[in-house]
């Protein structure tokens, strides 16, 4: 288990680093679509109460959620995500319990 969370640490990190690198470049870097698959066995915690901002015109609240960084969990904060032209809705991120046991992270994402 030790070893499969290390790996899957490294590949966020370098997963971020590239998709940093990718942003700094400007609009000269084109657009690349990174997936990272995070499966653990240790259930997150109950999500935290937070008090949602008042509505903000353009934006949508993304509230927060526990992330996994390769030994426990950690607290993301809510923040603001930009509406989508064409998307519905934003589905926020969230752990979702599998077949056999393990928990699956889905990040946060615009719907249809």
């Amino acid at each position: 288990m030790k070893t499969t969370t290390s790996r899957i640490a490294f590949a966020l990190v370098t997963t971020l680093s590239a998709l940093g690198a990718a942003l700094a470049a400007g609009p000269a870097a084109q657009a690349q679509v990174v997936g990272v698959d995070v499966r653990i066995g240790t259930p997150p915690p109950a999500p935290r109460y937070e008090v949602a901002p008042p509505p903000r015109h353009g934006y949508a609240w993304a509230p927060g959620y526990w992330a996994w960084n390769g030994h426990r969990h950690v607290w993301v904060g809510g923040h603001w995500e930009r509406v989508r032209r064409g998307y519905a809705r934003y589905e926020p991120a969230h752990w979702q319990q599998g077949p056999g046991g393990g928990w699956h992270f889905i990040p946060g994402h615009w719907a249809r």
